[in-house]
């Protein structure tokens, strides 16, 4: 892979924009992300600009492109940063500080050359960077195999959670978790 992956910046807001329109337009859109294409298309410039700006620096979100030498964004995938006792997207409580992944999506185009793997690898990283973060999740609706399977690759694992879908109360997200690795410490010894 000759990509580099790395954090988006505030000012480039419109490749966020373009990079989301994109991801909403692909065939799994129905089962990958839970706005619509329409929705998107007609938000303000203001609010890719906040958007951008809030997922570039700090410590509550990042987003994580993949730019291949021709500066072209092959993908991204963002990291939100959930606290012990708020609201999660779906109504129930999160029960300790963790990282959820979410707008993960790769352009057909770079689908199988470790693009996916890079971002995760660099979403993931930057989550155990973080103090207290336990674990990192994310949710993938039950039609989605294909990215079910590249997430039990990586190692995340099917927590028992599972969430109805906005809009379609018949259809399931699946909660799947990365718990934080156990540090291991060298035997005393002398």
């Amino acid at each position: 892979m000759n990509h580099v992956v790395r954090a988006v910046r505030a000012e480039e807001w419109p490749q966020v924009r373009e990079l989301r329109l994109a991801a909403l337009r692909d065939p799994a859109a129905p089962v990958a992300f839970l706005e619509a294409y329409e929705d998107a298309a007609v938000k303000p410039d203001s609010y890719w600009r906040e958007r951008a700006a809030g997922a570039s620096g700090g410590s509550r979100a990042r987003q994580f492109v993949a730019e291949d030498p021709h500066g072209v964004w092959a993908g991204s995938v963002t990291v939100l940063i959930e606290e012990a006792g708020h609201d999660d997207a779906f109504g129930g409580v999160i029960e300790r500080r963790q990282a959820h992944l979410v707008g993960v999506f790769v352009r057909p185009e770079h689908r199988g050359s470790g693009v996916t793997d890079a971002l995760f690898e660099a979403a993931v990283a930057w989550a155990w960077s973080l103090e207290g973060v336990e674990r990192v999740r994310l949710y993938v609706h039950e039609d989605n195999p294909r990215a079910q399977a590249f997430y039990r690759r990586f190692g995340f694992v099917r927590s028992g959670g599972v969430a109805p879908v906005p809009g379609d109360p018949s259809a399931r997200e699946y909660e799947l978790v990365l718990e934080r690795p156990q540090r291991s410490f060298p035997e005393a010894g002398g």
